[in-house]
């Protein structure tokens, strides 16, 4: 169970025996470190890899815990509370881990490659962005070149999250030369076949741990290193969900921690015996009514994804899976923002006990990463061709 603090579930300081206390104290402690460098929070993924974490969602047959997404969710905002970059890239890799567990795992390849995961604890990130797609996922302009047994692709990466310290990355490009943008695949690349070089650099306002940079990749390997399912498929069925579900899990972790911190200073402020209401304790309720909402649609996302199923959501469960990302990412930016509000100039410096500043600037990125507008058009032309999922029946 996840250790509450006074005001409900906002502060996760522990998750049960399987997210150890250790790994959140070394995030908490290089969490300021890492936003001012603008670096790779190296100490937070020693710990996580020295607590075999990174295998986590990996299934126990091939040496993983076999965890869930539920617990996934769980340790993502618990990170979340204490380091949002170290929170964000750890999502990212478990998506890729699930995404290669549910569509991948029986073939012998990528079984091995799971194993390899377990063992030496990869970290996993993705190519899907690219030049001259319109920050479509879901389209692409490279395109695998086979030669007998072997492959090749360079793409003009435009988001490469951490690709500099991932161990393996999970490319997307078209299926051969004269394959349509929209048929994809998907391939494992590891170290080993993978050259990068870096187009920009990563100078953000928040979330700068991530180093969410431009590369033009290069990679090759076996034609067994493509994953077997379509692209298409992997996108509606594992990658869309768990990101936002995981996503959503990260920034609820870090506006409860701005929650907490704003419920701490108003606490300190008040004199022993005072009746009052503190200036600000109306906007604190009217915050954690907001986190509390968001945290509810979280949990109906989780509790309504079959992990044991990769069918794809129908229309108004895609609808559905856009919502929770634009409806969250938006609420845990405004109680962020109003838990500086209620902490005034204290709030807002870059530093100290009841500083939320970092906490604003990394959930500005919340509602830009994939904008919250196109997310919302194409909710909006799913909900034309089938009615929302509404009612306390409907999920």
């Amino acid at each position: 169970m996840r250790t509450k603090s006074e005001i409900g579930t906002l502060e996760v300081t522990s998750v049960g025996t399987q997210f150890p206390a250790e790994v959140l104290e070394i995030a908490r402690a290089t969490a300021e470190a890492v936003d001012a460098e603008g670096r790779f929070p190296s100490e937070t993924f020693e710990a996580l890899k020295a607590h075999g974490l990174l295998s986590f969602l990996v299934p126990g047959v091939y040496g993983g815990a076999g965890g869930s997404l539920a617990d996934a969710a769980l340790h993502c905002q618990a990170l979340g509370a204490a380091c949002a970059s170290s929170a964000m890239i750890l999502a990212m890799h478990h998506i890729q881990v699930a995404s290669l567990v549910r569509h991948s795992a029986a073939n012998g390849w990528h079984a091995d490659f799971l194993r390899h995961l377990q063992r030496d604890q990869l970290l996993l990130a993705s190519v899907t962005s690219e030049e001259g797609v319109g920050g479509s996922i879901r389209t692409s302009s490279c395109a695998l070149e086979r030669d007998g047994d072997e492959f090749s692709v360079t793409k003009r990466g435009t988001a490469v999250s951490y690709g500099a310290a991932a161990d393996a990355l999970l490319l997307t490009a078209r299926a051969h030369p004269a394959a349509q943008k929209v048929d994809q695949v998907m391939v494992v690349i590891d170290r080993s076949g993978l050259a990068l070089e870096r187009t920009s650099v990563w100078d953000a306002m928040g979330m700068r741990g991530t180093g969410t940079e431009a590369f033009v990749v290069t990679g090759r390997g076996s034609i067994s290193q493509i994953v077997p399912a379509p692209f298409a498929e992997i996108a509606a069925a594992t990658m869309t969900p768990v990101s936002h579900i995981l996503w959503s899990a990260v920034w609820t972790g870090i506006a409860g921690d701005a929650v907490n911190r704003a419920w701490n200073f108003l606490r300190a402020r008040r004199k022993p015996g005072e009746t009052e209401l503190p200036q600000g304790a109306l906007i604190l309720a009217e915050a954690v009514e907001v986190l509390q909402m968001a945290e509810a649609r979280l949990r109906t996302a989780i509790a309504g994804f079959e992990w044991d199923s990769n069918a794809a959501p129908n229309f108004a469960g895609a609808a559905f899976d856009n919502g929770l990302k634009t409806s969250v990412s938006e609420a845990c930016l405004h109680v962020a923002r109003e838990a500086m509000t209620v902490c005034g100039f204290v709030g807002y410096a870059r530093s100290g006990e009841f500083s939320v500043a970092r906490h604003v600037r990394d959930l500005t990125s919340a509602p830009l990463m994939i904008a919250n507008s196109r997310m919302r058009d194409g909710a909006a032309r799913l909900l034309m061709a089938q009615r929302p999922q509404i009612g306390l029946g409907s999920v």
